[in-house]
């Protein structure tokens, strides 16, 4: 299976991998990497000018209907890795995020996606702010 290709603005993240991260092997746990793809999304949102903060006090909030991860190679107590985010679709209601992990000499190690839709404060889908459609589509 081919690696994703990202496209349009990447927001690109580094981490350093904790050793709680970590299982009894000495590689990050797969559970960890969900997680990071949530730093790489609040960050790729807080880069085009809309932080979540800001998403949520409008009284909109995303929720995950969906995700995946593929997992290629480990990464280890202490690596950087690089956590790559961008959209790869936006809908009236929701969008897809996709993300590319990858280790300072540019290894990919995980790829993913995750599916989120746009709620109120009811829990009721509802349209993406306009604010945020146009930053995420470039529009002026």
């Amino acid at each position: 299976m081919p690696h994703p290709k990202p496209k349009g603005r990447i927001n690109e993240t580094t981490l350093r991998v904790r050793y709680a991260e970590t299982d009894a092997m000495g590689i990050v746990h797969h559970s960890r990497y969900i997680p990071w793809f949530e730093v790489g999304r609040v960050n790729f949102l807080r880069e085009i000018g809309l932080p979540y903060k800001q998403i949520e006090e409008m009284g909109f909030l995303f929720v995950i209907t969906e995700l995946g991860a593929r997992y290629h190679n480990p990464a280890r107590f202490d690596d950087a890795v690089i956590i790559r985010t961008w959209l790869e679709k936006v809908h009236s209601r929701g969008m897809r995020l996709d993300y590319q992990i990858i280790d300072e000499a540019g290894e990919t190690l995980v790829t993913g996606f995750t599916k989120l839709i746009c709620t109120n404060r009811q829990g009721q889908p509802t349209r993406l702010p306009a604010d945020l459609v146009r930053l995420l589509t470039n529009e002026s």
